[in-house]
């Protein structure tokens, strides 16, 4: 393994969202975790830390979990309760996006996760915020037909970047790299491999060199031929089993 390599681990969504989401609000009011919910988590989160592998901790709420009072002080309430981690919190209704919490997430040292999804209503518009050491971005698609309407939450994600959707937040990482110690960039347009794809796009553009990726994965994008080459093994031979990030 790479002797470098960090983990970036989501919250259990027990303390992030609604047990029936898809039918009420998530809120303070709705969000119901078990003292068993903490056990498990920290156990699972302890395993990865306690190797120094832990890169930081997401805490993602859903677009219904507004910047109101109530679920200020929740937010607060959970950032203490995992204050050992480095904490990102990823909140996607603009009513965040305010000097007031940005402010508040320095203070506490967490950092605010500067995510791209499609713009619907007062959803979160792209960001390029840094309140720690730390900075993450969080790309989700925009697959604005079937964001809120799918049954199955594949098509959520049933998206490829272009090109030239991916320079605009080359820009930005660049530019939130430039005052974080260490940055953190998740693609999570996870069906069919598109998260990869784009990885490596985007690897490629920010530090303009190619990459290497699976051969399976160029065949079947061959738009990543502009940016990747096909990995091979020591011995010359092709191997689509190799990681798509070092």
């Amino acid at each position: 393994m790479n002797p470098q390599f960090l983990f970036t681990a989501k919250l259990y969504r027990a303390f992030t969202h609604s047990p029936i989401a898809v039918m009420e609000p998530t809120s303070a009011a709705t969000i119901r975790p078990t003292d068993e919910d903490e056990i498990r988590t920290r156990e699972g989160l302890d395993a990865i830390a306690n190797e120094g592998r832990l890169g930081a901790l997401l805490i993602q709420f859903p677009v219904s979990f507004k910047n109101t009072g109530l679920n200020r002080e929740y937010l607060e309430r959970l950032l203490r309760q995992f204050i050992e981690y480095p904490r990102v919190v990823e909140v996607r209704h603009s009513s965040w996006n305010n000097a007031e919490t940005l402010a508040a997430f320095a203070r506490q040292n967490v950092a605010f996760c500067n995510i791209d999804q499609p713009v619907l209503g007062l959803s979160l518009a792209p960001t390029e915020h840094v309140t720690a050491p730390i900075a993450y971005v969080r790309l989700h698609g925009r697959n604005y037909s079937e964001w809120f309407d799918s049954d199955n939450r594949n098509d959520r994600y049933n998206y490829l970047y272009k090109e030239r959707e991916l320079e605009g937040w080359k820009d930005r990482i660049e530019n939130v790299a430039e005052k974080a110690q260490r940055t953190y960039v998740i693609t999570n347009n996870h069906f069919e491999s598109k998260a990869g794809v784009n990885a490596l796009e985007m690897k490629a553009m920010v530090t303009g060199k190619r990459v290497l990726a699976p051969p399976t994965l160029i065949q079947k994008y061959p738009e990543l031929r502009r940016f990747a080459d096909p990995a091979e093994d020591t011995d010359g031979s092709s191997n689509p089993q190799l990681p798509l990030l070092a």
